[in-house]
């Protein structure tokens, strides 16, 4: 059985007020026609299809397109919830398209509970392959949807959840789950709880011959070659500037026989880029219509730089300097003694880390005019 692995489509999501529809729909159309030119049995969708629990109407509307062309191309698609979607929008409607193919997660609470237990069930020449859909969970979620109020960490949580799954371990178990592995390696554009505490260790997926995971942006497999994220298809921050993004392959053969490969998703309407040097070199460099950060090397700042460059590059994301004075500015400062200092000095010393050199006179002058004059107004 062949299968195509997606994950974290973020649909909707916006970056520094820009809308990037265009782009998932130039991505998507990529993929339908990876779809209709590789033939695989199935699509599995591992969470994160919108990027807010309340998408925007266009984002609803490409995704039904999506599902309606993959669905023409007579594949079958399983479709999860991610941390940020709306589980019971995004499952509305899921029994009545199951006719069609397509299995979405039902929200995971206590009605829906035994229905997310059972798995999707598809047929190839070495018989059964039960698919296990299990959206995005918590242990509250599954203290509730269970009855049981003893469960807290979340190893404990997954394993629970599984033990009541009835797994036949004879048979082919491929589990579609969405979080965060022990281990695996995070982006700037992900949600991931401050100290690692919602994190699932590895060793908890052994009953699944593949789990196919979301959440992590970054394509990895992690504990063993067979749990895997597949990345997102589009880059959706600077930290992402050197990922290539691809479709996730797997040929599930007879019971312990998993080949996973990759097609590239190169080339994308608009890549994300850093661009590194001096204003005059860069202004005086190629032009791009790609999503930029500058980081400009000049000692001294350029006034309106990024409208000025904007020009070369219409969408520019953001721009940083990277000199003497940022530098001087990133070092440790302690910072016990600052409620001894006078105004004065306080803005001296602030002035001294961003601008990596001292007040002159003049400076000082003006600063204690201007601290003065303040003084006098607030008597």
């Amino acid at each position: 059985m062949k299968l195509f692995h997606l994950s974290d489509l973020h649909l909707g999501k916006r970056m520094h007020e820009r809308s990037l529809i265009e782009d998932q729909r130039d991505i998507l159309n990529r993929i339908v026609g990876l779809v209709s030119a590789e033939k695989p049995d199935a699509v599995m969708i591992a969470g994160d299809v919108y990027d807010r629990s309340v998408p925007s109407e266009e984002a609803v509307t490409l995704f039904d397109d999506f599902l309606f062309r993959l669905s023409e191309l007579g594949v079958s698609i399983l479709v999860i919830s991610g941390n940020h979607d709306s589980a019971e929008r995004l499952g509305f409607g899921g029994r009545i398209m199951e006719r069609s193919g397509i299995y979405i997660s039902p929200e995971f609470n206590p009605t829906n509970y035994e229905r997310i237990l059972r798995p999707v069930v598809l047929n190839d020449e070495h018989g059964e392959v039960n698919f296990y859909m299990l959206p995005y969970i918590t242990p509250a979620a599954v203290r509730a949807a269970r009855g049981e109020s003893g469960i807290s960490g979340w190893n404990e949580m997954a394993e629970s959840v599984f033990s009541d799954m009835d797994i036949d371990a004879s048979k082919r178990n491929i589990l579609i789950a969405h979080q965060f592995v022990t281990g695996a390696f995070t982006c700037d554009s992900e949600r991931v709880f401050v100290g690692g505490t919602d994190n699932i260790d590895a060793y908890v997926f052994e009953p699944f011959d593949y789990v196919a995971l979301g959440h992590l942006h970054g394509k990895q497999s992690v504990g063993r070659e067979t749990v895997r994220y597949c990345g997102t298809p589009l880059k959706y921050s600077f930290s992402e500037v050197y990922h290539r993004k691809s479709v996730t392959v797997v040929n599930a053969g007879e019971k312990g026989d998993i080949r996973i490969s990759e097609i590239p998703l190169d080339t994308p309407l608009h890549d994300w880029r850093e661009i590194r040097g001096s204003f005059a070199d860069i202004a005086a460099g190629q032009g791009s219509e790609d999503f930029i950060r500058v980081i400009l090397t000049d000692e001294d700042e350029i006034y309106n730089a990024i409208s000025k460059l904007r020009e070369y590059f219409p969408n520019i994301m953001s721009l940083e300097y990277d000199n003497s004075h940022t530098r001087a500015a990133k070092e440790f400062v302690p910072t016990a003694h600052l409620d001894k200092l006078s105004p004065v000095d306080m803005f001296a010393e602030f002035y001294k880390q961003q601008r990596g050199s001292e007040l002159s006179g003049e400076q000082l002058k003006i600063v204690n005019d201007i601290f003065t004059e303040i003084g006098e107004e607030t008597k």
